[in-house]
């Protein structure tokens, strides 16, 4: 009996070890699968773009080196589907990302080509609008832009502050656009060769505050509140759903990213597990999320999770009327009425948007997101966020593991220690060096948006340092 049980435990192991393993290496499929998708379809750079930038971070130790080369490797473009298959020598761990208009790239689930049958299961787009009205129209409505030179403005100071965002003393950063408002003026816009006003790139974690911003008017119309209980239907589900400890966590609780569901980002397991599965391996953004069982009091703890913000998404679902209200909401409520017309905000293949991080954009849009923070939620004379919803990104998470003070609602704030930033400016920020800084004591909103990798991350308060000593305060 021993004996037997001995070695069924053996047999157990090398079993678990090679699903982890097979897990892990269809999630780096993913990750190679939706960056060239993306860098090819979405961001329309060449494949000598994708490989020497996109896929620079996935260079060791993250993970077993990039695969393949710009000439040739273990995956396959196919030009005419708009997708990218990765891992075409291990089948059962390839990744199959497809261009869906009004998405950027879906994923599928590993060892699916992207055959008719399968795009007839994926959702719709949402509806579009023209992109093309807003050419000949003066920022920050339209695409016409004046770089402007008030004399209040230091232009070498100005100058100077971007030879720094650009040529870093790191290797590992790589500034690819920089936009600097100052109200309704340009003051500065600069990109990286290979890049312009129109090259929309991956958001990452910016995309949260874009979520926050569409959960605001949700909480506006009356819709959601921050103090219920979200509008989740658990997993597993129980008899008495009622009896279930996370019927206690609030909308409050997931925008602070104090659930106290079980961690799985914020241990290092994104990219074998968790919201890694939903970015990179063709599963649900919605499902697993609500799979998490309940490990701390909810508002007690700080753990900065991906699920926590799909949770609020999926909160946005089940309040919407239908489905097609959900696909449509983003573009009705906030981009098209913002002129963001080249930001696509990508979805899951169960049509659940993936908003905690796959949101394709460009400079321009995501400063056009900052001024409407600016001029206090208010765009061409309509409300479109409230006061108090300001208020509320804007205020430190009240947990005492919120690191430094410096975690609102889905928006990052001043550290407690910094004294060389205005204690009102607060950001978005997303990996690889994405930034929307809001700096209302000079009416300033600067945008930077990098493909940086590595260890050594660029840091948005030193940019906002670097800015501010070219004008003085406006109020």
């Amino acid at each position: 009996m021993g004996l037997a049980f001995i070695s069924t435990l053996g047999l157990i192991a090398p079993t678990l070890a090679n699903w982890q393993q097979a897990q892990r290496q269809t999630i780096v499929h993913g990750v190679q699968a939706v960056l060239m998708c993306n860098g090819l379809f979405t961001s329309h750079r060449s494949l000598t773009q994708v490989f020497d930038q996109e896929l620079k971070y996935l260079e060791p130790p993250r993970f077993d080196g990039a695969r393949g080369t710009a000439a040739k490797g273990p995956y396959q473009v196919n030009w005419a589907s708009r997708s990218v298959m990765v891992g075409t020598d291990s089948p059962e761990t390839a990744v199959t990302a497809i261009f869906r208009e009004g998405f950027s790239c879906m994923v599928l689930p590993p060892a699916t080509q992207a055959t008719p049958e399968v795009l007839l299961g994926l959702p719709e787009a949402p509806t579009p609008f023209p992109r093309d009205v807003t050419a000949a129209v003066d920022w920050p409505y339209g695409e016409q832009v004046v770089i402007e030179q008030p004399d209040d403005v230091d232009q070498a100071a100005l100058q100077q502050a971007a030879e720094w965002a650009f040529e870093p003393a790191v290797a590992e950063q790589m500034t690819v656009s920089l936009l600097i408002t100052r109200g309704e003026q340009v003051l500065l816009e600069r990109y990286a060769p290979g890049f312009d006003a129109t090259t929309r790139t991956r958001t990452w974690s910016t995309a949260k505050s874009i979520a926050s911003t569409l959960i605001g008017m949700l909480v506006e119309d009356g819709l959601l509140s921050l103090d219920d209980p979200l509008p989740i239907d658990w997993l597993p589900k129980l008899a008495v759903p009622e009896t279930d400890p996370r019927v206690g966590i609030t909308l409050r609780h997931v925008l602070h990213m104090a659930s106290g569901l079980y961690p799985v980002d914020s241990s290092r397991m994104e990219y074998q597990s968790g919201s890694g599965l939903a970015y990179w391996a063709g599963e649900s953004s919605a499902i697993e999320a609500r799979r998490r069982g309940l490990v701390r009091m909810p508002g007690t703890f700080w753990d900065y999770e991906n699920y926590d913000t799909l949770l609020a998404i999926y909160a946005m679902r089940r309040v919407l009327p239908d489905v097609q209200s959900y696909l449509n909401y983003p573009n009705q409520r906030l981009l098209k009425k913002l002129g963001m017309h080249q930001t696509l905000i990508g979805a899951d293949r169960f049509g659940d948007f993936i908003l905690s991080s796959q949101v394709y954009s460009n400079a321009r849009d995501l400063g056009r997101l900052g001024l409407l923070y600016l001029n206090k939620g208010v765009w061409r004379g309509e409300r479109l966020i409230s006061k108090d919803w300001i208020d509320f990104i804007r205020t430190p998470a009240p947990v005492s593991t919120n690191p430094r003070g410096q975690y609102g609602g889905q928006w990052w704030l001043v550290p407690n220690d910094r004294t060389d930033i205005p204690k009102g400016a607060y950001a978005t920020a997303g990996s690889r060096g994405q930034f929307v800084i809001v700096v209302p004591s000079h009416q300033v909103v600067i945008v930077r948006r990098g493909l940086d990798y590595g260890l050594k991350g660029f840091n948005l308060w030193d940019l906002t340092r670097e800015v501010l000593k070219a004008m003085p305060p406006t109020r």
